[in-house]
């Protein structure tokens, strides 16, 4: 089995568009029902956390594997990251584990990337797009973005060293795209074709008031319902990339208290034309995107004898 770390995990990621590409075809064969992916099953030690097995199964490209990842919001004043965990990629054929990942970035550039499979297949070109928040999940939107071509991104954060940060990472990562500091969360709202949100899971004070968002607005939230929440929700139609996944979420009070059901796959909409009027997606995170993700980087991480070989 080879052993990444997350270092070796950026080292060997494809071209990010190809993780784009990754994401979307493996988003429209969950869709269609041609990958297994069961609802995660979630467990707690203490109030506010959870962790989640996500397992997956594409079997018509042999792909096998599970991500173990733990939220703990709690976790930035112990310094720690609030998401943490490892993915198992395993041979589709034999089931013997191949490679292991550390989720962190994993995670991060599989999140962006589904946002960007949205953005890409469900906004003009020249979309003018919002992010609420500055946190590790901005830094990754920020270089999927620029890869899609985007020139400019409008951010609000809660702390103004925050956007600075990102501004300053941004300048190494993504040198191509301009962040824009707004002044308040309404003025990154008001007029943008795309709002992506990723505020800290659980907030209760951040919901983006219904009359905020364009009537034709495209609204990814990354953070469940703290930014956008059921009366957003209600305006708009709703997909989710699994449904039954969202489903089993919304059962869990405070997640998605009050949400109406999704209409919809994400994974459809990638292939149909965009809705009338507002559209809110909800990508809870599925499995089968990140083991596509994974095997990717298990595969050039082979071909170029990146990592640590052990027995197993």
């Amino acid at each position: 089995m080879r052993i990444l770390t997350d270092a070796d995990v950026r080292a060997s990621l494809p071209p990010l568009v190809e993780v784009v590409d990754l994401v979307a075809d493996a988003l429209s064969a969950l869709a269609e029902g041609r990958a297994d992916v069961p609802p995660k099953p979630t467990v707690r030690t203490s109030p506010g956390m959870f962790a989640n097995a996500m397992p997956a199964a594409y079997p018509e490209r042999n792909l096998l594997g599970c991500k173990w990842i733990s939220l703990v919001p709690d976790n930035p004043v112990r310094e720690l990251p609030t998401a943490s965990g490892v993915m198992v990629v395993n041979d589709g054929t034999t089931g013997v584990p191949r490679a292991l990942l550390p989720a962190a970035e994993l995670t991060a550039v599989r999140t962006a990337a589904v946002t960007g499979a949205c953005v890409r297949a469900l906004a003009p070109a020249d979309a003018s797009i919002s992010y609420l928040g500055a946190g590790v999940q901005a830094a990754s939107h920020i270089r999927i973005l620029e890869a899609l071509g985007h020139a400019e991104v409008h951010v609000w954060a809660r702390r103004r060293e925050a956007i600075d940060a990102l501004v300053s990472e941004s300048a190494t990562v993504a040198p191509g795209i301009r962040i824009v500091a707004c002044p308040s969360r309404e003025a990154a709202v008001r007029d943008r074709d795309v709002v992506i949100t990723g505020l800290s899971i659980g907030l209760t004070d951040m919901a983006i008031p219904a009359t905020w968002p364009r009537d034709d607005a495209l609204l990814l939230p990354i953070d469940y319902a703290s930014s956008v929440g059921a009366d957003l929700a209600d305006s708009a139609v709703l997909a989710a990339d699994d449904p039954q996944q969202f489903a089993a979420v919304r059962a869990v009070r405070g997640k998605l208290d009050g949400y109406p059901a999704p209409t919809t796959w994400t994974g459809h909409l990638l292939h149909a034309p965009r809705p009338d009027g507002r559209l809110v997606i909800q990508n809870l995170g599925s499995g089968i995107t990140d083991l596509v993700v994974a095997s990717a980087v298990a595969d050039r991480a082979e071909a170029s004898g990146t990592g640590l070989l052990v027995d197993v």
